[in-house]
């Protein structure tokens, strides 16, 4: 097969000779089941089952250069089936991508090599989003689809015109996730949002009919997708298809009808062919009936050479896109590339400073979810590519800044994205958006909510991506709507996942930096934990951002400290008002803000000590489970919080009724240090 030239189009539907495909999708079935093999471990089914998707996808449509797996105006491909990744690693092997060499393929599934079990964004070049939780690449490529939009929208269709497909299995779309992304891209209108659905009928327990019998094409439609159904094996009909779905002005589903283990001669057809290796029987069947060779990973020359040239067929095409580029003013060229690279605008800080020197002039009683729309007006501003959206709550996460156009059906040239009640699907586009570049995207909802919203922000910690998470009502401070929607667990489940950063501002000012901090970031998520009461200033000077290194004396004692008081958010002005009368009946005490636990604890020991502190006692206090707290305050230390879940009533009320009072504060600091004959009971 000889590469089309430089000028043929992805859509080239030039059809490519049976026999040459029926070998070039051999080649993908012969090094999956040899390292599924090897690996006595792995999922050699779908790769053998979605081989004739994958080729015609790869050799006659994806816009890709193997070269260059970061060209930013590449097609995506998302393999949500990342069980199946035996399928994605032996075509970067295949089409000729640097480091995905034979020998990384025999080590599939192994320490330290380029194949783990589940493709992983980071680690694998080419590989554009991690998966295996089923239905999040699938969540990922509707954000991917969404921000392809919204960049061309802002920056034209000469340097922005890409697609996203998808490999999807029927697992990803049983999972709820799905339903909440494909509903939003429906909504939207992504027409270049295409799925191939690997439409085998099998699952783990056996055939599909056991627990399912949805159709998905119907499913589709009615979600405003164009939708179809092929074979699944037949490369022509697969390529019409593509074709069409080209053209479409929706989002497209291609329900592809194939048998998994395709070419095993029992377990073909079998949910044994999903999650084990075939064994050495039927792996020497297998290879028999396809007419491959017996030894291992061993793929033929023409099968490889036809393979590299299909690695190469968009070079062409990236090269005519790097003249475009080149040819672009500076500053539209300099502006796009700063934010495909990820760096912030250089005004940032300039800004923050600013609107702290003018909060601090004129101190506010406000909640911090108000402190944080404050900030979003002068942020959004000074971040062109900085994309904001809710769950459905955006006037109580206050998110929405006067100068946001809303994003809507076929109008892409907003920068508010409207989620609906879809928090799960909303994070996983964020993940999308985020992979996409050009965009930092924002996403809101109760703190309580992020049970919805875990799974994708677990993954955005574990790729590093620098989503930004508005979570507000964030304690039982959010009152009357009681226990349901009262966050008590939250921080410590949310603080708990590594690379997550969580930040609990106490005022204004500490809004302010910590925003700056989340936009600085560029290896990993931020929650913002936000009030819906109102906050008394705790700051009253601007300077420097003391929220950088997550906790920082805010109070000093009058004389030597006896006692150390910790708080986040809310809570710290309960830890002002303790101090107050602490010192009331002569007991030197200091005030510590922690807005950042995970944050401060990230810092050397040197600096953890300072903050720290020597008193004889320490108290934290935080509207939540201590879970975290022993790690500054020591397990000997008093803990004023909840143990308990929430109730309903008015927020001052439910703040006495769990005694998180500052007269409970000074009551456990001067037990700890024995000068109470009624030792309050404490959390534990």
């Amino acid at each position: 097969m000889t590469a089309p030239s430089a000028a043929a189009r992805r859509d080239d539907s030039a059809p490519a000779a049976r026999a040459q495909h029926d070998q070039m999708a051999n080649a993908i079935r012969a090094l999956a089941m040899d390292a599924v093999e090897q690996a006595k471990s792995g999922h050699p089914g779908l790769p053998m089952g979605a081989a004739d998707i994958a080729t015609v996808l790869f050799t006659r449509v994806l816009k890709l250069d193997a070269a260059d797996p970061a060209w930013p105006d590449r097609d995506r491909f998302v393999l949500s089936a990342g069980h199946g990744s035996m399928l994605l690693y032996s075509l970067l092997h295949l089409l000729g991508y640097e480091g995905m060499t034979l020998d990384q393929l025999k080590r599939f599934r192994q320490i330290g090599s380029l194949t783990p079990g589940h493709p992983e964004h980071g680690h694998t070049p080419g590989v554009e989003t991690t998966t295996g939780p089923l239905g999040q690449g699938l969540g990922n490529a509707v954000g991917m689809a969404l921000a392809e939009r919204m960049l061309a929208a802002q920056f034209g269709e000469d340097l922005v015109d890409h697609r996203t497909y998808v490999l999807a299995s029927d697992g990803d779309l049983m999972e709820g996730i799905s339903q909440e992304a494909i509903a939003l891209a429906g909504h939207l209108k992504l027409h270049k949002l295409i799925v191939l659905f690997d439409d085998n009928g099998i699952s783990i327990d056996g055939p599909l009919s056991l627990a399912d019998s949805v159709d998905q094409v119907k499913r589709f439609e009615a979600a405003g997708w164009a939708a179809s159904r092929v074979d699944g094996h037949d490369p022509d009909a697969i390529h019409r298809a593509l074709v069409a779905a080209q053209a479409s002005d929706r989002p497209t589903l291609i329900a592809c009808k194939t048998t998994i283990g395709f070419g095993a001669p029992k377990k073909a057809g079998t949910s044994k062919a999903h999650g084990e290796p075939l064994g050495a029987e039927e792996l020497a069947g297998a290879k028999q009936a396809l007419g491959l060779a017996s030894t291992a990973f061993e793929v033929p020359q023409e099968a490889v050479a036809a393979w590299r040239a299909a690695g190469t067929r968009g070079r062409g095409a990236r090269t005519e896109w790097q003249q475009r580029l080149a040819l672009k003013p500076a500053d539209i060229r300099g502006e796009l590339n700063r934010r495909l690279a990820g760096k912030r605008p250089a005004g940032l800080d300039q800004a923050v400073a600013a609107l702290k020197d003018k909060l601090a002039a004129a101190p506010a009683t406000v909640a911090t979810r108000k402190a944080s729309e404050t900030a979003l007006e002068v942020l959004t501003e000074a971040v062109p590519e900085l994309v904001l959206g809710s769950a459905d709550l955006t006037p109580s996460n206050n998110t929405r800044t006067k100068n946001l156009n809303i994003i809507t059906p076929g109008t892409y040239d907003g920068r508010y994205i409207h989620y609906g009640i879809r928090e799960h699907g909303m994070a996983s586009a964020m993940n999308g958006i985020a992979l996409h570049g050009g965009f930092v995207p924002c996403g809101a909802t109760f703190l309580v909510f992020t049970d919805y919203a875990r799974p994708a922000m677990r993954l955005a910690a574990l790729m590093g991506l620098p989503a930004i998470y508005v979570m507000t009502h964030d304690s039982i401070g959010l009152g009357e709507d009681g226990p349901t929607h009262q966050p008590v667990e939250h921080l410590a489940a949310l603080r708990a996942i590594p690379n997550m950063r969580v930040f609990r501002p106490a005022d204004a000012i500490e809004t302010a930096e910590c925003w700056q901090l989340a936009l600085a970031r560029t290896d990993g998520p931020t929650v913002l934990a936000l009030t819906r009461q109102n906050l008394a200033p705790a700051r009253k000077d601007a300077g420097p951002n003391r929220c950088a290194e997550g906790a920082y004396e805010l109070a000093p004692a009058d004389g030597a400290a006896e006692v150390s008081l910790f708080a986040s958010g809310s809570e710290v002005e309960i830890a002002l008002a303790a101090q107050a009368l602490l010192k009331q009946k002569g007991v030197a005490a200091r005030v510590v803000s922690v807005p950042s636990l995970e944050l401060f604890l990230a810092q050397p020991d040197s600096k953890r000590r300072a903050v720290i502190g020597a008193a004889k006692a320490n108290v934290a206090v935080e509207a939540a489970v201590r879970w975290g707290w022993d790690a500054v305050i020591g397990a000997d230390g008093a803990f004023v919080g909840m143990s308990t879940f929430g109730a309903s009533a008015p927020h001052k009320d439910l703040y006495k009724h769990f005694g998180i009072t500052p007269e409970k504060v000074a009551d456990a600091a001067l037990a700890k240090l024995g000068r109470l004959k009624d030792a309050p009971r404490v959390t534990i």
